[in-house]
């Protein structure tokens, strides 16, 4: 399962950066990123994550919620898989 995770650097961008430069993502056995974007203001970054548990989640964010606040995180799927699965429940 994917999810998109929304986020705000408290202390801004460069804390965030930094400890990513020392200490990588600090991801636990399972959870995998897949991709990221942040605002232009460098403010809310929004990451694309991948995991069969998403309890691992929640141990990744504990270990930035001294950076980061978490505004939220969406169970998602890409508009084809949703575009299939709303065509098949309408027939």
């Amino acid at each position: 399962m994917r999810y998109m995770v929304i986020e705000r650097f408290s202390q801004g961008a460069r804390p965030v950066y930094e400890r990513a430069e020392i200490t990588g993502r600090l991801l636990p056995p399972g959870l995998h990123y897949v991709d990221s974007w942040v605002a232009e203001s460098l403010d809310k970054c929004f990451q694309l994550m991948e995991t069969d548990d998403p309890r691992l989640l929640d141990e990744w964010m504990k270990q930035w919620s001294d950076l980061v606040v978490f505004e939220d995180v969406v169970a998602v799927t890409t508009s084809a898989e949703a575009a299939s699965r709303s065509l098949a429940t309408t027939s």
